[in-house]
């Protein structure tokens, strides 16, 4: 009986030995195997701005049989332009001219080429006004048109509308979208039994400023020029550690 207690006890230890090094084993890997995961997850924010300057701008057109007639008539309609601008509201110094180019119009050839003679003068001159009060600017955007009927040639392009507070916000909507990302990556780890660890990396994404419920987006991100309302959307991509 001694003999078979003597074979007994060593065995017994020798297995409770290996049962506890498999339970602090599996223990070890499971917490090594969870130090290793991460989770990636995507955060947003938005933000409705509405644009602070608006900027508009037109060519001023007259043609005439020579370059000298051609710029005395699109001198001549200059001052119309000036005055209803002035009419509008707008001082001298939200009106900016560029220079007056004359360009000739050359006959065409039966084949559709240009030939040598001239049949007339283009004279154009681009003109831009500049203001804050952007309901103002795409008023007149939709009305100076309307000078046709004084005689005055004028062809309007679309009105552009920006924000130039931007740097003011940049950082906070982007730590706003941080904070989403943070808080998507804590509600993953609590549904699947872990902790959220430290931060392991994170990418900005570009700005997307598109009109009001758009759904544009480009990997360039998007500035949108063509609303007076925009909205501005931040996107952080973040891994996080699990515990």
């Amino acid at each position: 009986m001694n003999d078979k207690y003597n074979l007994f006890m060593p065995a017994l230890v020798l297995g409770i030995s290996l049962v506890l090094s498999t339970i602090i084993f599996a223990g070890f890997w499971n917490k090594r195997a969870k130090t290793n995961q991460t989770i990636t997850v995507t955060g947003s924010a938005k933000r409705v701005i509405n644009s602070d300057v608006g900027i508009l701008r037109g060519n001023l057109q007259a043609t005439g049989a020579t370059a000298e007639e051609a710029y005395k008539r699109l001198q001549a309609q200059r001052p119309t332009v000036f005055a209803y601008l002035k009419q509008q509201g707008f001082e001298d110094k939200a009106i900016n001219q560029y220079t007056i180019n004359l360009n000739p119009v050359f006959e065409l050839s039966i084949q559709g080429y240009p030939t040598n003679r001239v049949l007339e003068y283009n004279a154009n001159q681009q003109i831009e006004i500049k203001s804050k009060d952007v309901a103002k600017i795409k008023r007149v955007s939709l009305d100076i048109t309307s000078l046709v009927n004084k005689g005055v040639s004028f062809s309007v392009n679309p009105p552009e509308y920006y924000y130039t507070k931007l740097a003011d916000i940049k950082i906070d909507i982007q730590a706003d979208a941080a904070k989403d990302a943070l808080n998507r990556a804590q509600k993953i780890a609590s549904a699947t039994g872990s902790s959220l660890g430290p931060i392991s990396n994170a990418r900005m994404g570009v700005l997307q400023i598109t009109p009001v419920n758009s759904n544009i987006v480009s990997d360039y991100g998007v500035n949108d020029v063509s609303s007076i309302e925009k909205e501005i959307t931040a996107v952080v991509n973040a891994s996080f550690r699990l515990e």
